[in-house]
């Protein structure tokens, strides 16, 4: 097991970390859109795809 680690210790530990870089961005995003925030992080009043973020608010720009 030991020769093993050894040998493929770099490429786990970098496959760790982009998996928890990806966790992490997924979570704060179902996170955001719990909170009705947008991904964007601007204003939707002249956005043509405001529905499709917020689904039921007209657009006012």
């Amino acid at each position: 097991m030991l020769p093993w680690l050894h040998e493929y210790g770099g490429t786990l530990l970098v496959s760790v970390l982009l998996l928890s870089g990806l966790a992490a961005i997924a979570a704060k995003l179902l996170r955001d859109r719990k909170r009705g925030q947008s991904s964007c992080g601007c204003g939707c009043g002249n956005c043509p795809m405001a529905e499709a973020c917020h689904p039921g608010k007209k657009n006012e720009p």
